[in-house]
């Protein structure tokens, strides 16, 4: 399994991260993982389709909100709350709101 390559957070784009949250699946994922330190793809999917969810988890990881990495043969993923709150700070916390406590 190869690594995921993820943004640094000074490359992390306002209109990128916007976008991402602005997908209904997408915000729904980052508000179930700001619940939890880290949860598999199949934890986080909601039933949808494995190429749809790809695409939502790619997206995700391109805005800089999420970090993805094996596990044996399973994907993890975590929210990178901390970088994405030096980077914008109380954004997540304004768009969350008390999901992301």
């Amino acid at each position: 399994m190869r690594p995921f390559k993820h943004p640094a957070p000074d490359q992390f784009v306002l209109e990128r991260v916007l976008y991402a949250l602005s997908d209904p699946v997408r915000l729904e994922v980052v508000q179930r993982l700001a619940q939890v330190a880290e949860a598999s793809c199949g934890e986080l999917d909601g039933g949808r389709p494995k190429s749809s969810m790809s695409h939502h988890f790619r997206v995700l990881r391109d805005a800089g909100l999420v970090c993805t990495y094996g596990v044996g043969t399973s994907h993890m993923n975590s929210l990178r709350r901390e970088e994405m709150d030096s980077r914008f700070p109380g954004l997540l916390t304004a768009i969350l709101g008390n999901k992301g406590t």
